[in-house]
């Protein structure tokens, strides 16, 4: 560790004040504290010390999402070999199909290497590209502003392509990623100043900029157009609800299936198994809310177990169970992930249960209500990270107003 700090060093005195890449300090100093800790500290005043700051939360939130990222590389390799027409093999073109060639490890859903590769081929590009335009971007507003570079993009880059449809092209993921970092959070500040989670901003982004690609049965798995085999739909969990009465009859569809994971979606929010694994690092760190979990379930469980006792039988999605929306679409990955976000979530704990109640009930609610959009995740907690600072200022009002009764009484 001393030669990694001599050569931190050696390479820094270029960019620290008065050298001839003093501009660039801010990039310098983020791969620095990358590996250290800051060197500036407080001098004077009483502090609080604390072991965690910003770039260990991050790295807690990174490690808690490994499952879910595991989980993506291999269903969606998994899911495109299961797809795969054996006949039309030969007939894949394209520089994946070119490095399967070459490793010959091939396309078949029994390989867990093959499903592995073939996931990796298209997850990791999306995640470099996202990384590397993200940070760019980053960068860039640091140098402007003359600040430092703060960690938060370590979280959007990964949780990013996680909710993106697999095949998603990589140029629009880099427009997305863009707008996401640009739009949703710069220009109010940089990290900690966001009222929308940027991540989801990107993800709207993409859905409303270009609807043909981001929605549909096919979108959900990665395999060139042709390619399919005879018969196959790619329909999630959720698409498959609008045909079956009762939900969960068809004998293909499996409740444990779908909360292993294994079956068409975003890469990373199929497996409820995989954020169930990330929840108790949250938890268990204190860096994600569990009062923010709880809501977001009882929420669900409160609104679903509603419809399931007034809802007509015409509609099969007022039947579905409480159970099944927590398994189906991103309602995990959501919970775990997105609506635990420090910053766009209310900082109150009345707040954060405020919060989570009505996210879950919301997500229920536009699923069975509208089933042509049956998933409402990205656009309610979008939705709520704008509420969520009208909830804290009403519960802080009604505290002052307590408490003012309270001395009048006295």
């Amino acid at each position: 560790m001393k030669a990694l700090r001599a050569m931190l060093d050696s390479v820094g005195r270029p960019f620290h004040p008065g050298g001839r890449l003093q501009r660039w300090f801010p990039l310098y100093e983020a791969m620095d504290t990358f590996f250290y800790s800051p060197a500036k500290v407080t001098a004077t005043g009483a502090h609080v010390r604390d072991a965690m700051d910003l770039k260990r939360m991050m790295i807690l939130v990174v490690i808690a999402a490994m499952p879910c990222v595991l989980m993506a590389i291999y269903n969606t390799g998994l899911q495109a070999n299961l797809a795969l027409d054996p006949a039309k093999v030969a007939l894949l073109q394209g520089w994946r199909h070119d490095v399967i060639a070459w490793l010959g490890v091939g396309y078949s859903p029994a390989s867990h290497l093959a499903n592995t590769v073939h996931g990796a081929l298209y997850f990791l590009p999306l995640y470099a590209v996202t990384m590397v335009v993200g940070i760019g971007w980053e960068v860039g507003f640091a140098v402007v502003r003359k600040l430092e570079v703060n960690e938060g993009f370590f979280v959007t880059g990964l949780l990013f392509p996680l909710i993106c449809p697999p095949d998603t092209p990589l140029w629009q993921a880099a427009l997305a990623i863009s707008f996401g970092v640009v739009l949703a959070k710069e220009v109010f500040g940089g990290t900690g100043m966001n009222f929308i989670n940027p991540a989801l901003a990107a993800r709207a982004f993409l859905f409303f900029a270009y609807p043909a690609g981001m929605s549909g049965d096919a979108a959900w798995t990665a395999l060139p157009a042709g390619a399919a085999a005879d018969g196959f739909s790619g329909a999630t969990v959720l698409s498959q609800f609008r045909q079956l009465v009762p939900p969960g009859s068809h004998q293909d569809l499996s409740w444990w299936i779908a909360f292993g994971g294994l079956e068409p979606g975003s890469m990373g929010e199929t497996s409820a198994l995989a954020c169930l694994l990330g929840a108790v690092v949250l938890v268990a760190t204190g860096v994600g809310s569990w009062r923010t979990m709880a809501g977001v379930t009882l929420g669900t469980v409160a609104m679903a177990t509603l419809f399931n006792a007034v809802g007509p039988a015409s509609n099969p999605y007022y039947a579905v169970p409480f159970w099944w929306h927590m398994v189906a679409g991103g309602w995990a990955f959501a919970t775990v992930f997105m609506a635990t976000d420090p910053v766009t979530a209310p900082f109150s704990d009345t707040g954060r249960w405020i919060y989570g109640l009505m996210i879950g009930a919301l997500i229920v609610l536009i699923r069975v209500v509208n089933p042509a959009y049956p998933e409402a995740v990205m656009l309610v907690i979008l939705f709520m990270n704008v509420v969520a600072p009208l909830i804290d200022h009403a519960l802080i009002r009604a505290n002052a107003r307590r408490r003012a009764r309270r001395r009048a009484q006295t």
